[in-house]
């Protein structure tokens, strides 16, 4: 098998995007903050902010205190994802078949590239020069004949570029640290992993020859960590399938797990949610939340919606959310995805009037905000927790 699946990571796209924009940040100390407010945390930073003893996930009002050189920048959310669709439409010169992966990472499909007539490293070096001439960004690319080798690559490596020939995948990882897998950092497999005084994936590997031992430890995770600890993931590609959505999301204006400022946030995006399924008439079988933390990890849950009425969709926003928001790290922003969308047909029936009394609420409230604007009614605990 050809080492055909590359990944390329655009490494602190936050950072090289602002420093694209404004020239005279490339020598600077700069810091981009999640919110400008003190109870922030830095995103991303340069060396320099580094230098001054600065670090990725630092409290804003620790690093203003600690340094009066740094510039301190906001997330600029629209410019960075600007950024990623320019990318993405640059990769799609080399092909069709790309999955982003978060804001700065892209996996790419090379089957259909002659790399049987050409190096794969001189292919993917053409894809770096691409990418730096046409948005000025740097990247690193890992290529292998899977995803997860070739994810695995760009974090670990020196190089721009760097292979993992096939057959020699579990030599890759066998030295590197056990938290570079991802099934490693579930809660329950990283406090086995941590008691039993693993660290390394050849120590993963060895374990996991005895195999009843293992599926003992780690149960219903066992298959999965013994697959990617020997370097194997048999995922595809794939495509972004362009569908129907519905996106209501937020970014916190400072990073918290105070629910008392999380659920008035939860309510007032279940509200803009019916607030568009009552104007489509449609109700949808998808609702997906995704809870965004500051140390860069995600949870996320799903559900339907069967009604239209505000508060019976708030009763399922909620019940996602705290099924959903089990960590006690700081969150940075929430993010609903509804999608399968269907007819809603109300229902005619004296056991459904608690619904019925809730929809009129909501058609009253409508009224208000299609004549004066989404924002125009607000509930006071919404205000306040966005400040």
């Amino acid at each position: 098998m050809l080492p055909s699946v590359f990944y390329l990571n655009l490494d602190s796209l936050e950072l090289q995007a602002e420093r694209t924009v404004d020239p005279t940040l490339k020598t600077r100390p700069i810091a981009i903050i999640s919110s400008i407010d003190n109870s922030g945390t830095i995103v991303s930073l340069s060396h320099e902010a580094k230098e001054e003893g600065l670090y990725k996930g630092m409290k804003v009002s620790i690093a203003k205190k600690k340094t009066h050189m740094v510039q301190f920048l906001p997330y600029n959310h629209v410019l960075y994802q600007r950024v990623n669709k320019y990318a993405y439409d640059t990769l799609s010169i080399f092909t069709p078949v790309i999955e982003p992966k978060g804001m700065s990472g892209f996996y790419m499909d090379m089957k259909g590239i002659a790399i049987h007539k050409k190096n794969a490293k001189d292919i993917g070096l053409s894809v770096i020069d691409k990418i730096e001439s046409r948005i000025n960004l740097c990247s690193v690319i890992g290529i292998s004949t899977n995803k997860l080798i070739s994810r695995i690559i760009t974090n670990v490596t020196f190089n721009s570029i760097d292979e993992v020939c096939p057959g020699s995948e579990d030599y890759f990882l066998a030295p590197l640290n056990f938290d570079v897998l991802p099934t490693a950092r579930l809660k329950p497999v990283y406090r086995i992993l941590d008691f039993l005084l693993i660290d390394k994936i050849h120590q993963i590997q060895t374990l996991s020859k005895r195999t009843l031992d293992f599926r003992t430890l780690f149960g219903v995770h066992a298959l999965q960590l013994a697959n990617e600890a020997s370097g194997k993931d048999s995922s595809l590609v794939r495509t972004p399938i362009l569908k129907d959505h519905l996106l209501e999301q937020t970014v916190l204006p400072r990073d918290t797990n105070d629910k008392n400022i999380l659920v008035p946030i939860i309510q007032n995006l279940a509200e803009k949610i019916a607030f568009q399924l009552r104007k489509r008439k449609q109700i949808a079988k998808k609702l997906v939340l995704e809870i965004h933390y500051i140390d860069g990890y995600s949870s996320n849950k799903s559900a339907n919606i069967d009604f239209l009425d505000d508060i019976s969709i708030s009763k399922v926003c909620m019940k996602l959310f705290f099924k959903a928001n089990t960590r006690r790290i700081s969150v940075r922003s929430i993010l609903f995805n509804v999608s399968q969308f269907k007819p809603y047909v109300e229902q005619k029936n004296l056991f459904f009037i608690p619904e019925s009394r809730n929809m009129k609420i909501s058609k009253v409230i409508e009224k208000v905000r299609l004549k004066y604007g989404v924002k125009s009614i607000k509930r006071a605990n919404v205000l306040q927790a966005l400040g």
